[in-house]
């Protein structure tokens, strides 16, 4: 809480996280999105003390990492697991045998170590490759390799640094995929720091826009959709963008109607309504409507009003 860190580079003060406040709540897949530069990395590596704040508090699982030292934050960190963006493999190892590398390093037997790597490959959907090396391997194999070792010590978090940004599509699409099934089945909080916003829509629970060392906005992603003004929607589902009509409305819907509200609008209040395009998104496992439609007529105003009654998030274009 209140994390803030500060680099001195060249006889200057660089601030690389200016007063975050996070939350992560247990067992969600929390995601934190934003531009090169904005101090996602560091807020990562400030959650498991690789690096330390300058000033604030970091608890994860009820205890207080900033207040350890020695074995104590060693041990601690062993609940925590990290996947890399560039996978960080050992090129002279098996995929076996870097899998069970932090479990030597922990002094696990060799007979629990088979078992456990074996365990963990399984899981991963690798285990025909544990006598492979690295460089046979391709880019999502690689990847699940680092989750497979990040999980080896059982930790409770795991934390994603741009885990799918040197993937490809497809590829993407299966790791993420990935994280959600051991989300689901482990109970596995998860923290991951991306640039795509796309992976936010796909697997998230909660999230948050990073900006120069900051949180620009946070919550969980359903409430934030449902928010006027919220960058994050806005990313997600841009407003109507120029070409279409001035009294162009953006409704955005986070469930089902059984009524039907467009011919609705016209029975009740007498107005014209012209549906311009939309479309109906998975996001965070629930189905968000987008739909652009025109509204013109006397009551356009006591139109939009009603819609916002019955749950819709209406943005006016231009507004």
């Amino acid at each position: 809480m209140g994390l803030r860190k500060v680099y001195r580079v060249k006889r200057r003060e660089v601030l690389a996280l200016d007063g975050v406040d996070l939350h992560v709540r247990q067992g969600e897949i929390f995601g934190v999105v934003g531009q090169s530069g904005a101090g996602k990395s560091t807020l990562l590596r400030c959650v498991n003390l690789l690096e330390r704040p300058t000033a604030g508090s970091v608890a994860v699982d009820g205890e207080e990492l900033t207040a350890l030292g020695g074995a104590r934050l060693r041990a601690a960190r062993r609940g925590i697991g990290m996947v890399h963006q560039h996978f960080a493999l050992l090129s002279s190892r098996t995929v076996a045998a870097n899998v069970a590398f932090p479990l030597e390093i922990a002094g696990i037997a060799r007979a629990e170590r088979r078992r456990r790597v074996g365990e963990l490959l399984d899981l991963v959907g690798l285990a025909d490759k544990a006598g492979a090396y690295p460089a046979q391997l391709s880019g999502g194999q690689k990847q699940r390799v680092g989750i497979a070792r990040a999980l080896a010590s059982r930790p409770k978090v795991l934390l994603s640094d741009e885990a799918t940004s040197a993937l490809d599509p497809a590829t993407t699409a299966s790791i993420l995929e990935l994280l959600r099934d051991l989300n689901r089945e482990l109970g596995l909080t998860i923290l991951l720091i991306t640039h795509e916003m796309d992976v936010i829509k796909r697997i998230c629970d909660s999230a948050a826009i990073m900006e120069s060392g900051a949180f620009t906005e946070s919550g969980r992603v359903l409430d934030l959709l449902a928010t006027p003004g919220s960058l994050l929607a806005r990313s997600l589902f841009p407003l109507p963008g120029t070409g279409l009509p001035d009294d162009t409305v953006a409704l955005t819907y986070t469930r089902a109607y059984d009524e039907p509200l467009m011919s609705e609008l016209t029975r009740r209040f007498d107005v014209d309504v012209n549906v311009l395009g939309g479309a109906v998104e998975e996001v965070s496992g629930v189905s968000v409507g987008r739909l652009n439609v025109q509204i013109s007529g006397a009551n356009r105003d006591a139109a939009l009003d009603y819609l916002s009654g019955k749950g819709l998030l209406v943005e006016v274009a231009g507004r």
